[in-house]
């Protein structure tokens, strides 16, 4: 496989290479026509082209060989968080989740946000980015920013779990936490969950956890429990 991956969500049904990739391909590095790349949809698979247009707004590529690419990962992971105020901390978090592995990420609206609207197309761009460096073929979805109480109505086929700093019950992510299981986690904002929406999702199944004994920043909190996971199922 090339060290470079360029993005083409509708390879397969198109074999042109979307204006920004083509802008890389032909103006950064420089690519000829005959000259191999790789390319992935983001669904799963690598595909072994050939160049055939070097075009810097559209690039068209012949495919030779598809592969299918495992996600590294036999469990569905999902993290619901409250994004920062700071940007550039969220965007952050979203490329380190990328690179260790993530299904989907829910940003949530709850009642100490500090973020009342996020823009969605920088994140998606930050995660294309983020699965291309680390050579990925599996790209998460990032879902509309969504109100907490109507969040945790919605269904989820395993484990759900909100991380908190109140002196309620609860155990560590890592003790309850089993190996292979679906995982869905909520982080909060840096003023944490409010009492009532903890209550709120303990009554619609979640577990509450804690992620270790410092209070931690939310993109930490989030980043901590993402590799708290995947160790687990490393072991």
């Amino acid at each position: 496989m090339a060290d470079t991956l360029f993005y083409a969500p509708e390879i397969r049904q198109n074999s042109l290479l979307p204006e920004k990739e083509s802008q890389h391909c032909v103006k950064v590095l420089r690519m000829r026509e005959g000259e191999e790349l790789t390319v992935t949809d983001g669904k799963g698979f690598f595909y072994e082209c050939v160049l055939l247009q070097a075009n810097p707004k559209q690039c068209i590529v012949s495919i030779q060989n598809s592969i299918e690419k495992n996600k590294g990962w036999n469990f569905n992971l999902k993290i619901a968080f409250a994004p920062t105020k700071q940007m550039e901390r969220n965007e952050w978090f979203i490329e380190k989740a990328v690179e260790i592995g993530i299904d989907r990420l829910t940003p949530l609206l709850s009642h100490y946000s500090e973020r009342k609207e996020i823009k969605n197309e920088r994140l998606e761009k930050i995660a294309i980015a983020a699965m291309k460096q680390s050579q990925q073929a599996y790209l998460p979805e990032i879902e509309e920013l969504t109100r907490f109480e109507k969040f945790i109505s919605q269904p989820f086929n395993g484990d759900k779990y909100i991380a908190h700093c109140y002196d309620f019950p609860k155990e560590t992510l890592a003790q309850h936490y089993k190996k292979g299981e679906n995982a869905l986690i909520l982080i909060g904002p840096e003023g944490d969950f409010s009492p009532a929406e903890v209550e709120k999702a303990i009554v619609a199944g979640f577990i509450p956890v804690t992620l270790g004994k410092s209070r931690l920043r939310t993109e930490t909190a989030c980043f901590v429990a993402i590799e708290t996971v995947h160790v687990i199922n490393h072991l």
